[in-house]
């Protein structure tokens, strides 16, 4: 069985040598939140599944550089690329398709790492918690340094909602004429919820019926969209679908024509998980300046994804680069691995504050095969601003 050598742990890890990696997954996220474990002893490795804040020498770093400079040396072809952005939607029907519900967990992370997903009041989310949530323990100071930005609290999920009278007047008049904002809004779903959540490239639905499931009784609502027909109606045939709190469509967020089944400026919180990363990086910057235009003033971007020199950067073989840092894998599905300038550059650009962005770098561990994958995604969190008082 093919094995990956890792990159050299920084001092942390006190020295720890190379060790020999296999990756096993193409994400997933572990249930020990950010900045709950420190490895200090490279002799306990083997003791948990997961160590956080792993540093890098700049050794390491550049043979990261190394490995990736190597394996995009050798590129697809200009004239082949066009299929890989064209039959995107394709390439995931045929991955549903052999997978199903299968090949990805449910992910039970989600409230610990973004507890804004969970509305204030009764039934929600406390109103006074921390921004690292109600179940995440907070790192010592100088754990996150200013990324973190730990003592900030969550923002306020409690915007004047742009659907009611008065909201219209306060929130469109930056927009657009209140008169003609207001005849755009018709009756749509979840339009009597007081809080709504979108889920952009839902999958088979690994967050949104955690989601679901832990919203009932609370009044939220919750859209969920894929370009994939098929993992579209995955989530529609699940147990726990229901139409009462939940929204599933089928929706290209590259189409800059095409319509969303909410009106603008309707949505308290957008979330994607592993899901820009699977888009050309030139159309990105596009996708999210739309959907930021959902967002009700306050609202908020909950964003992960790759990170640059993760494992599953590092062994792509020759051949599968498309451009730089971004790579197709063999079933044509797609992948690109961020920065954190990058992500702060994507969202600042689209008018939107930083409340965090961070590089969650983490040695993740097999224990009964002894295998150790270094790790890292980007993490994120930025919100529309409110409308300056007139």
């Amino acid at each position: 069985m093919k094995v990956l050598r890792c990159l050299s742990l920084a001092p942390v890890a006190m020295g720890w040598g190379r060790v020999f990696c296999r990756l096993n997954s193409r994400g997933g996220r572990p249930p020990t939140p950010l900045g709950a474990r420190i490895l200090t002893n490279p002799e306990d490795i083997f003791q948990h599944n997961m160590w956080d804040h792993v540093q890098w020498t700049e050794e390491a770093k550049e043979e990261a550089r190394q490995k990736t400079n190597e394996n995009s040396s050798s590129r697809i072809p200009s004239e082949e690329q066009g299929k890989y952005d064209t039959d995107a939607c394709k390439y995931w029907d045929s991955f549903y398709e052999r997978h199903q519900d299968r090949f990805f967990k449910d992910r039970k992370w989600l409230f610990l790492e973004f507890p804004e997903l969970l509305p204030s009041g009764p039934g929600g989310r406390a109103t006074e918690e921390r921004e690292c949530g109600p179940q995440t323990p907070c790192p010592e100071p100088g754990g996150f340094g200013k990324d973190r930005k730990m003592g900030q609290q969550a923002p306020s999920h409690q915007p004047i909602d742009p659907l009611t009278i008065e909201g219209q007047q306060s929130c469109y008049r930056d927009w657009k004429d209140p008169v003609e904002a207001a005849r755009q809004i018709s009756s749509f779903p979840g339009e009597h919820a007081p809080f709504r959540i979108l889920e952009v490239g839902c999958g088979a639905g690994n967050s949104v019926f955690p989601i679901v499931n832990s919203i009932k009784h609370t009044g939220a609502f919750v859209y969920c969209c894929d370009f994939s027909s098929r993992a579209v109606q995955l989530v529609k045939d699940h147990p726990d679908y229901d139409q009462s709190l939940c929204h599933a469509f089928v929706q290209d967020i590259c189409d800059e024509v095409a319509s969303f089944p909410f009106p603008p400026l309707s949505l308290d919180v957008i979330l994607l998980v592993f899901v820009l990363s699977s888009i050309h990086p030139e159309r990105v910057q596009g996708v999210v300046n739309r959907l930021s235009e959902f967002l009700k003033p306050g609202g908020i971007f909950l964003f992960r994804d790759h990170g640059r020199y993760d494992l599953s950067q590092l062994r792509f073989k020759k051949g599968r680069c498309l451009s730089d840092n971004f790579y197709t894998r063999g079933d044509g599905t797609c992948v690109y691995f961020f920065t954190k300038d990058e992500v702060h550059s994507l969202f600042s650009n689209a008018g939107l504050e930083e409340i965090q962005n961070l590089e969650d770098r983490r040695i993740q561990v097999n224990r009964a095969k002894k295998i150790v994958m270094y790790r890292v995604w980007m993490q994120s969190k930025y919100r529309k601003t409110l409308p300056a008082p007139s």
